[in-house]
């Protein structure tokens, strides 16, 4: 089983193809994704990977995190999977009920 890797900190001109790339030099790369900006279609900046070992990620960490590509200093580490943030505001506001 493989291992998703954070890659934080992309220069605003990498795409997955480059991304995949980089990674690959380390070992073998299922997937490779920069995140973009619905609105705008620009990378926001960061990425995930997915190696295909939980050892070729380990290595990838220590190879690249903090690594300067594009004239960024690299953030690589374990993914995290997101949290649950409860679903949006609702809810009405406070605030309490008008007096007349």
């Amino acid at each position: 089983m493989g291992k998703k890797l954070y890659v934080g900190n992309l220069g605003y001109d990498v795409n997955d193809v480059d991304l995949s790339q980089l990674f690959s030099q380390h070992g073998t790369v299922d997937s490779a994704t920069v995140i973009m900006d619905r609105a705008s279609g620009r990378s926001k900046g960061f990425g995930f990977v997915e190696m295909s070992s939980n050892d070729e990620a380990n290595a990838t960490i220590s190879a690249l995190n903090g690594v300067e590509h594009s004239g960024r200093a690299l953030k690589v580490n374990e993914a995290k999977p997101r949290e649950n943030s409860g679903g949006g505001r609702g809810g009405y506001g406070g605030g309490g009920g008008r007096r007349y």
